[in-house]
């Protein structure tokens, strides 16, 4: 009996490691191309944020006026860093829970250098003055339906390799993922069709309150199953246990698919829309906690009692981070939604900015960085260099982000909000009053760049395998046996 598991747990080793040297490639590429455009979203978040206290800085160039660099800022970060980092963990999570090598590596590896490419001709295009302004849709409309082809080239691997997976059993990361495949195209073709391509595009009113909807709809139907996905793939690996409760995941996955598709519409409160969209995204953006809420308590139920792995292991500690992330992410979307909360920072200085902020580097790239942190070893087959990189940019991160959404953003923008909101103020001494915390949130961006000079640094490293070759690529020397993976 004891030969026959053994050989089964041979099989199973071999099996991931061919799963694993399938996959090499087309995962680095997204990693690698990713972090590069991270950088590149956190120089010119730097520049944007210098430029609202300094408008004259960068002056000379005008391709860098506030406006241009601050969307180039968010769609760098969006759809450079954030989409290809979430094509990497589903391509190669799909695979391992599928049980299924890749035989389309190449075909995914080719798509994603257009992909690269049309967000270059993109980013390009904000920066000379193409762009369409809306948030999140920033750039030229013939962008979004290249993306789309691009993305359905990427995707339809990870679907068939789940339709053809080994064994009936599906597992809860899965169900995040197969739900982000779904939902991620038809939340781009519906703001692109309906902003862009239909009649809204002739009424302000209504594409302002679709484009609010889509920014929401991006996030909790896309980035959030992805993170939520890598952190239930995670955290059973490393603590060696099962998840905690089925039934909480059930709960979370099935409340976030009813609620998530409702928010949005809040962020136009007062517009001349109809009055029940508007508040069935409050009443959204408020539940929304109850999924945010089974999911953390779900994962850190698991890790309990196990805090020197926690310590140990940096593909934990951001995950952890980033299930902590979600919940401040949720708990400020919610408040920020009520009325009462709007009517301060609806128009105030980074009061979404600074939500954004939050969702898609404290809850999202934290749970991409712990997931990164896990696959890249398995997929080099080398050890990461050093630990105290790791441990640099994990601080450096949180520092940066806690800096930027909490004290100079949510706060800046009710100081802001209030002060517009009182007659007796000028609008000078408003603005006046917002000055320390838009130098904050420079100061937040510095701490986040340097995070990741470290983080692109180790990354590149270990896409040229520069590092060790280990049995346990974890840099976990006391690691507790991990469970039987797929």
């Amino acid at each position: 009996m004891a030969s026959e598991i053994t050989s089964q747990q041979v099989e199973d080793k071999k099996l991931r490691a061919q799963i694993d040297r399938s996959l090499r490639h087309p995962v680095m590429f997204f990693f690698t191309s990713g972090a590069a455009w991270l950088a590149v979203a956190l120089i010119l978040g730097v520049i944007a944020s210098a430029k609202y206290y300094a408008p004259g800085f960068l002056g000379e160039c005008s391709f860098l006026n506030a406006g241009r660099v601050m969307n180039a800022h968010m769609a760098a970060f969006i759809y450079g860093w954030g989409a290809q980092s979430a094509f990497g963990v589903i391509i190669w999570l799909m695979a391992r829970l599928s049980r299924q090598e890749s035989k389309k590596a190449g075909v995914i590896l080719t798509i994603g250098h257009v992909w690269n490419f049309i967000i270059s001709i993109g980013l390009f295009g904000i920066l000379l003055g193409q762009g369409t302004g809306k948030p999140w849709m920033y750039f030229p409309n013939w962008v979004f339906p290249v993306l789309v082809a691009c993305y359905f080239g990427i995707g339809i691997w990870s679907v068939i390799s789940f339709r053809v997976r080994r064994g009936g059993h599906v597992y809860v990361s899965q169900w995040y993922l197969l739900a982000a495949l779904f939902w991620f195209p038809w939340v781009m073709l519906s703001g692109y069709f309906f902003i862009d391509a239909f009649a809204a595009e002739g009424n302000a009113v209504m594409a302002a309150g679709i484009n609010a909807w889509f920014r929401s709809a991006l996030f909790f139907l896309f980035f959030t199953p992805v993170a939520i996905a890598a952190a239930y793939y995670i955290t059973p690996k490393v603590t060696g246990r099962p998840v905690y409760s089925y039934k909480l995941a059930l709960l979370g996955f099935w409340g976030l698919a009813i609620v998530g598709p409702w928010a949005g519409m809040q962020k136009v409160m007062g517009a001349p829309l109809p009055a029940f969209l508007q508040f069935f995204g409050a009443g959204a953006a408020v539940l929304v906690i109850i999924p945010a809420l089974c999911v953390a308590v779900n994962i850190l139920k698991t890790t309990s009692g196990r805090s020197s792995t926690v310590a140990h292991s940096p593909s934990l500690r951001f995950t952890i981070a980033g299930i902590i992330g979600l919940l401040a992410t949720t708990v400020a979307g919610g408040a920020l939604a009520l009325p009462d909360a709007l009517r301060f920072t609806q128009f105030a200085f980074g009061g979404t900015y600074g939500y954004e902020v939050l969702g898609l580097y404290g809850f999202f790239s934290m749970s991409m960085f712990g997931a990164i942190y896990f696959i890249v070893p398995r997929v080099t087959n080398r050890e990461w260099i050093a630990g105290s990189l790791i441990r640099q940019h994990f601080w450096l991160s949180l520092y940066g982000v806690v800096f930027i959404a909490l004290f100079c953003c949510i706060l800046g923008a009710f100081m802001h909000g209030y002060s517009l909101e009182t007659l007796t103020v000028p609008n000078e001494s408003a603005q006046a009053r917002v000055f320390p915390y838009a130098v904050g949130v420079t100061v937040g961006w510095g701490f986040v760049a340097l995070a990741n000079v470290f983080f692109c640094f180790h990354l590149l490293l270990m896409w040229l395998r520069l590092g060790r070759r280990s049995s346990h690529p974890t840099l976990l020397e006391h690691e507790e046996p991990s469970l039987p993976a797929a």
